[in-house]
């Protein structure tokens, strides 16, 4: 029966017992408002699961669209990279197993600048991965999947060179591993690698930190409690050169994966930061220190706008190596976030302001604050999410109550995913004098090894294999 029918029915219904008669148009633009407000809820639940169901085509429209290009030139042959685009992100909802288009994320790990050989780079693009993936707890929402992130990729890096260590060999590598789900960007880094944002209105944001014992100073201090040494080359006569390292080894960098012949002290735990995007979209720049080290961020990003992504990477290329030569392996990824309606980025970078419109843009600015912050909100704004870049794993892996896990992770450990007996493992927050913790019993917690690389990290045991 049509809604018509229906309402005519319930119009001679209600004539025929006595009650207060309805017009027939009133009913109809009734069951009309309805119908409308079921179709609106139905709409609203599908973008909120991400995009699955019957409204996927809808959802996926509102997600940027993603244009990347790389270039490089080998020095030493050291630099790898990863680009995914299409790593699938499960999902909750219960008609999700129907549609053929599960949410997904991009990954752009870069860049895997190795030393002393390129083996912790290979095993380390070919396994970083899967170890982030391995340590998300399951059936979690879009939110919750990205609030469960930096925890997860603290856990992965640690994972990766805890076992690339157990293979003996030296080699170690930088990681620079960014990870965008919709305009939520996440970045962990540890190195001297860089990621930078270049966001729609000429911000150039910096969503890594160097790990170079020579500029860091809280790093320094962090090695020297752990036991390591910090200073620099020693040559004949007693002479010094060269950047601060970290002895033994020579290492000039404070976090890495692998270098098992330099200390655990030099550690895989990563500096993470998660901002999200306005609409407007933005362009990510990640490099290795190829680049870094002839231009500055701001140069960077300066000197590619107007350019497509594959275009620009090789542009920057071309600056780094007309300021400094091929002194270094020199490598770059370039991501552009693009808003759904546009199929390129724009191709001209803001027009600067003249000193007369600058003033009456400041004068608008002082006596209309409310108009002023919607505008800067809808152009070029970044929210952050969060920042975290301690080195201690009390700290980095948090509390179990902190983020939602299934019944059965309580007994995993929170690093390498190994199942763990309701007698066994240990507390992350256990001895460490670093915990803010007064609850040593809570979680997460660690298997045997990976709390004896807890404790190796934090200088409370000797660590590393001796090579001769």
């Amino acid at each position: 029966m049509s809604s018509s029918s229906a309402a005519a029915e319930q119009h001679r219904h209600h004539a025929v017992g006595g009650r207060e008669l309805v017009p027939l148009a009133a009913l109809i633009k009734e069951e009309s408002r309805t119908e409308r407000h079921a179709v609106t809820r139905s709409r609203i639940c599908a973008r909120e699961d991400g995009g699955v169901g019957g409204e996927v085509g809808e959802a996926e429209t509102r997600r940027p669209l993603l244009r990347y290009g790389c270039a490089a030139q080998s020095k030493k042959g050291e630099d790898f990279f990863l680009l995914r685009t299409d790593c699938a992100r499960p999902s909750t909802s219960s008609s999700s197993s129907t549609t053929s288009h599960p949410p997904t994320f991009a990954v752009f790990a870069q860049v895997l600048d190795g030393h002393n050989g390129d083996a912790a780079a290979i095993y380390t693009r070919d396994n970083l991965l899967n170890h982030v993936l391995s340590a998300m707890p399951q059936g979690l929402s879009r939110e919750e999947w990205l609030h469960s992130l930096p925890r997860a990729l603290v856990a992965g890096f640690v994972k990766t060179d805890k076992e690339f260590q157990t293979k003996g060999q030296t080699s170690g590598t930088t990681a620079t591993f960014a990870i965008i789900d919709g305009w939520t960007i996440t970045v962990a880094s540890v190195g001297d690698s860089r990621c930078i944002l270049d966001a729609q209105g000429g911000a150039v944001s910096l969503l890594t930190v160097d790990h170079r014992l020579e500029e860091n100073v809280e790093e320094r201090e962090r090695v020297t409690a752990s036991g390591g040494e910090v200073g620099r080359l020693s040559v004949v006569g007693g002479a010094e050169i060269g950047p601060l390292r970290c002895w033994p080894g020579g290492l000039c960098l404070s976090r890495s994966i692998g270098d098992i012949d330099v200390g655990e002290f030099i550690v895989p735990v990563p500096y993470v930061k998660q901002v999200k995007l306005s609409n407007t979209g933005g362009r990510l720049i990640i490099a290795s220190d190829g680049i870094w080290d002839a231009l500055s961020s701001d140069a960077a990003a300066k000197c590619c706008r107007g350019l497509p992504a594959e275009l620009a990477a090789k542009q920057i290329v071309k600056e780094a190596l007309k300021t400094r030569g091929l002194k270094d392996d020199t490598t770059c990824v370039v991501v552009d976030i693009i808003p759904p309606d546009q199929t390129i980025r724009p191709l001209s970078p803001p027009k600067k302001m003249n000193k007369l419109k600058s003033l009456i843009f400041r004068k608008k600015a002082k006596d209309q604050p409310n108009k002023l912050t919607k505008q800067l909100s809808s152009v070029g704004m970044v929210e952050e999410i969060f920042e975290e870049g301690s080195a201690i794993l009390s700290e980095r892996l948090g509390n179990d109550s902190g983020s939602r896990r299934t019944s059965s992770s309580l007994f995993t450990c929170a690093i390498c995913q190994a199942d763990l007996q309701p007698s066994e493992g240990t507390s992350v927050h256990v001895g460490s004098v670093f915990s803010s913790s007064s609850k040593p019993w809570e979680g997460p917690f660690l298997c045997s090894d990976c709390r004896d690389k807890k404790d190796a990290m934090e200088g409370k045991r000797p660590s590393g294999v001796k090579v001769l």
